[in-house]
């Protein structure tokens, strides 16, 4: 475990407590001890911090799907129309990723976004070339595209009228129940074998929740959300990720209480603790679970070949080892008793309608027809 110098304190409604240096910073700062009791002084001052403000900047997309060349990710292509990510879940694996910005992935990724608001349009132009090779797209896989700005912003909805305007299928993946403004768009799209979702839901431990995840929806919400998507028609798959052990360890309850909700499909990943992750998981733990925190880190070693993160393919989303075994096991005995991933959702590729490069739609397979 990790010692920090820093006097660490929560923050109300925010998933981590510092702005961590990202890993390209040249110089790094701690507070210390001056003798002065300085450290005490800033430590009780925490409580009279303001909360913090979520800051949204703009940014023209210069390009929109990012291709998957990785064998144990089931999608094709990704779009994520927003960088950062308000719901300020501690584990995000996506945190790094604001490091390319100059910004930490620690406070910054969740109270500074990008929005990216030409996505739709740059999108459409990358769907028209020539070149283009329908395959499924899946929209939110790094940050989540109905996070709280998406209410105002609405750049996944105008992905979506772009999706069902070009009949091109996709899934969506969200811990959010904004999803459902959207049912409208997400229905018929799903009766024609256009659309999917996934709902994450870590645990069913609402105070373990936000803790987590501090600005998505709360579990008993996404469950509701999971039943308003299957009573519409759409087929919804559950996200058991991360599991984190000896902290997230109701997957069987989560698991009944999805297939109740009406999920037919489930998945899970182990805690993956890449670049920064890894230290602000640490600042987590020690603020929250300071007599766990040794042994939690220890199982977490144990699936990861004795590091805080393995990167090789084979083993990363679901780790190796006894541990691993272990958890594995218990997922397939649970969604297997249950009746999860029986049948897979197959979207249909074939409906795809190519725009041309001036705007106007053309028949992708036309002269198949």
């Amino acid at each position: 475990m990790t010692d920090f110098i820093f006097p660490l304190h929560l923050i109300k409604g925010r998933g981590t407590a510092t702005r961590l240096a990202h890993r390209f910073e040249k110089e790094q700062r701690v507070a210390c001890d001056d003798g002065w009791g300085t450290l005490d002084d800033l430590q009780s001052e925490a409580g009279d911090t303001p909360p913090l403000a979520t800051e949204v900047r703009f940014e023209d997309a210069r390009s929109a799907i990012s291709r998957n060349d990785s064998p144990d990710i089931h999608f094709d292509y990704a779009v994520n129309p927003y960088r950062g990510c308000e719901h300020g879940c501690v584990y995000c694996y996506a945190r790094p990723t604001h490091s390319y910005l100059n910004l930490s992935p620690g406070l910054d990724f969740e109270t500074r976004l990008i929005a990216k608001r030409n996505i739709a349009a740059v999108l459409r132009a990358e769907l028209a070339k020539p070149s283009y090779v329908p395959k499924m797209i899946n929209i939110g896989s790094a940050t989540d595209c109905y996070q709280p700005v998406e209410r105002e912003l609405r750049l996944t909805r105008g992905l979506i009228e772009l999706m069902q305007e070009l009949r091109h299928p996709f899934s969506l993946v969200t811990k959010s129940s904004g999803v459902e403004r959207d049912l409208d768009l997400l229905a018929p799209l799903a009766t024609a074998r256009l659309a999917a979702v996934y709902i994450t839901l870590t645990t069913l431990d609402g105070e373990l929740a936000r803790k987590l995840e501090p600005r998505a929806s709360a579990p008993h919400r996404r469950l509701r959300t999971i039943r308003a998507l299957a009573d519409a028609g759409v087929p919804v798959g559950v996200s058991l990720a991360p599991h984190i052990p000896f902290v997230t360890d109701d997957m069987e309850q989560v698991l009944k209480a999805a297939w109740e909700a009406g999920a037919r499909s489930a998945f899970y990943h182990v805690l993956r603790l890449p670049w920064e992750v890894a230290p602000l998981f640490k600042q987590w733990l020690a603020l929250h679970y300071p007599q766990r925190a040794a042994r939690i880190m220890a199982r977490i070693h144990d699936m990861h070949g004795g590091k805080d993160y393995d990167a090789d393919f084979a083993t990363r989303m679901k780790g190796s080892g006894p541990w691993a075994d272990m958890v594995r096991q218990r997922f397939a005995r649970a969604a297997g008793h249950l009746g999860f991933n029986r049948e897979r959702i197959e979207l249909d590729i074939r409906q795809f309608v190519q725009p041309s490069a001036e705007g106007q739609a053309r028949l992708f397979d036309e002269d198949r027809s």
